[in-house]
């Protein structure tokens, strides 16, 4: 019985400390420079922990602080005032 409290006490904590992160399909990103502008544009934001930019898969990956989330239609207009164009947008709990 001592063991299923703590395994639920487990469960329901780990929401808790759940951060989200966003994965962005780019296209027309094909250079560093791009990933430059991408990663600093989303890095001067407050609610961004971390940023990488993956130029192979055309992908931008942010990591929000915790309790914190930028919307999708802000995430697009970042990523075209950058000049690109978003093909998906996928949100996940880590």
């Amino acid at each position: 019985m001592k063991a299923l409290l703590m395994s639920l006490a487990l469960l329901v904590s780990i929401p808790a400390f759940a951060k989200d992160k966003v994965e962005v399909k780019v296209k027309g990103m094909v250079c560093s420079f791009c990933a430059n502008g991408v990663e600093k544009k989303f890095s001067k934001r407050e609610e961004v922990e971390k940023i990488d930019v993956d130029l192979d898969n055309k992908l931008v990956t942010i990591i929000f602080k915790e309790g914190k989330i930028i919307d999708d239609d802000t995430i697009s207009k970042l990523v075209t005032e950058s000049g690109f164009n978003v093909a998906g947008i996928e949100k996940k709990k880590i």
